[in-house]
């Protein structure tokens, strides 16, 4: 996709590397601001658990008592996995009331305030004794006002999609009573039993990002709406885009998978939590949201061909979204190039689970900012809930 469009014959944007050294300076601005010495954290989940410098997550890990090491990184999976599914857009107009600080919290730091708030509750578990777990019969049985009650949701504050995230972890509850020879081999079927799989998928202690990856969309595929498929597989978060041509049946498949690579990302901790290394995590690209996608428009790198496409709604699956994604995650290869050239650090030193940290995503939100009042997209997506 940035090959064809450098050739300039995309028909939704144009490219400007020129303008990448800005977005690099942004990205760097952002990054040692938020992290002076670079060391940065990976881009995943646990950030946003952390608010005013208090870490909710640490908190209900300490004051639980895990019989092992086990037992703990299942709890771990389980919060991961829901939050992440729950945190597609929330919308300019939602908030969530945090009752800790009672302060009202936006966006993907208020959606997993509130995801947790609710694991910690039980939302998600079937057992009264064990509130700390999702599990199948828990997610299977959830409803849309269980989700509405836990993110707030009013008339007068409205969140996007609720009936699409509250779908999806249904749809997952199904699908994790299906494979209890997956995801319950030592205990309930449960998200983290993904845990107890990945552990004999390991090679010394070791697994490789791809591997979790590959592990994730090839067991969590069947939870995502009927989009795409390709021999009978369900295909998730990958779409058409008709400059795209090949000779098989791959042509004009883009495949993004957003929250299968941000939820991998967000599973590395946790593991390494239970003694797994993870290896190879620059095997995943970054991500094809918003906020880094953001910062390639507002920055001038990606130019609309026609203007007015940016008072248009646009649908997730519509060409101009799909080339903006795609060149998301070419763009975000380039850039990091660029910071890595600055700063005198390889790929190991700076992966790009680090550079989406930094990063891109928090330039990409201050730019945002920095030009509309809302700090909405530059690109207006309809969503169900379940991409962004």
């Amino acid at each position: 996709m940035l090959a064809i469009g450098l050739e300039d014959k995309l028909p939704n944007f144009r490219i400007d590397l020129g303008r990448l050294d800005d977005a690099a300076e942004r990205t760097l601005a952002a990054t040692l601001k938020a992290y002076p010495s670079l060391e940065v954290p990976f881009h995943s989940r646990w950030r946003h658990f952390v608010f005013e410098g208090q870490d909710r997550w640490l908190a209900v890990d300490k004051a639980a008592r895990w019989p092992d090491h086990a037992a703990r990184a299942r709890a771990a999976l389980d919060l991961a996995i829901v939050s992440v599914l729950l945190d597609a857009g929330a919308g300019p107009q939602w908030h969530y009331r945090d009752p800790v600080s009672g302060k009202n919290i936006r966006r993907s730091e208020g959606l997993a305030l509130a995801s947790l708030a609710m694991f910690a509750n039980g939302v998600f578990s079937s057992n009264a004794d064990s509130p700390l777990q999702a599990d199948a019969e828990g997610l299977a049985r959830l409803s849309d006002q269980a989700v509405r009650d836990g993110f707030h949701v009013s008339d007068s504050n409205p969140l996007v999609g609720v009936e699409g995230r509250a779908d999806l972890l249904r749809r997952l509850g199904a699908l994790l009573a299906s494979k209890p020879e997956i995801f319950g081999r030592n205990d309930v079927p449960r998200p983290g039993g993904l845990f107890d799989h990945l552990s004999t998928l390991a090679n010394n202690g070791k697994i490789e990002a791809p591997t979790i990856l590959s592990e994730l969309l090839h067991h969590f595929g069947p939870i995502w709406p009927s989009r795409l498929s390709l021999g009978g597989v369900a295909l998730g978060d990958c779409w058409r885009h008709p400059s795209l041509i090949t000779v098989d049946a791959t042509t004009e498949l883009v495949p993004l998978h957003k929250l299968s690579q941000w939820l991998t990302y967000s599973l590395i901790e946790p593991l390494q939590w239970a003694g797994i290394t993870v290896t190879e995590i620059n095997g995943l690209t970054g991500l094809a949201e918003y906020r880094n996608g953001g910062l390639f428009i507002d920055t001038g790198i990606l130019e609309f061909r026609d203007p007015s496409a940016a008072s248009r709604e646009h649908d997730v699956s519509s060409p101009l979204v799909v080339e903006w994604r795609a060149l998301t995650v070419a763009l975000l290869d380039r850039l990091a190039e660029v910071l890595r050239a600055r700063l005198k650090m390889d790929s190991e030193s700076l992966p790009l689970a680090k550079i989406l940290e930094g990063g891109t995503w928090a330039a990409g939100r201050t730019i945002a900012r920095e030009l509309r009042t809302d700090g909405s997209p530059p690109v207006k997506v309809i969503s169900d809930g379940t991409v962004f």
